[in-house]
């Protein structure tokens, strides 16, 4: 598996994707405008078919993980796992932290990034919506 920058000819695999993950996925139009962001990059895990994504948003010194996504048939192979050490090797020397925000009921997330070293820094209340959940805000920081 190669974990590469995401092309624009990819961009409409990652808005089939976001609807086979999330209740409140993001429209091809949405990805397409982040993507042609400065401050926004997006990563596939692919071999002969993309598996998954991340994408990460950088204002100066710190990141914001905007998704990550794996395809169901793809879950549970380490390549959320591999995605998110990806974006923590790339960018531990230049920015002081990633955070990202996750339903606490999707444990799987929740123990993937504690394993990684994310910690709890709060909650965003009623964050989410189908089903209506707070937020947790997990944080790695690095020592740069």
């Amino acid at each position: 598996m190669i974990i590469s920058e995401l092309k624009d000819c990819e961009i409409h695999v990652i808005a089939e994707l976001e609807k086979a993950s999330f209740s409140k996925p993001w429209s091809e139009e949405s990805i397409r405008s982040s993507f042609n962001s400065n401050s926004c990059k997006f990563y596939t895990a692919k071999d002969d078919v993309i598996k998954g994504y991340i994408g990460v948003s950088i204002a100066a010194d710190e990141g914001y993980i905007l998704n990550v996504a794996v395809f169901p048939e793809y879950r549970g192979q380490g390549i959320g796992k591999s995605l998110v050490s990806y974006l923590i090797k790339m960018y531990k020397d230049k920015l002081r932290f990633l955070t990202l925000e996750v339903r606490p009921s999707n444990l799987a997330a929740v123990n993937l990034y504690t394993s990684l070293g994310f910690e709890k820094a709060g909650e965003r209340p009623s964050y989410y919506s189908n089903p209506t959940e707070n937020a947790l805000l997990l944080t790695k920081y690095f020592n740069s």
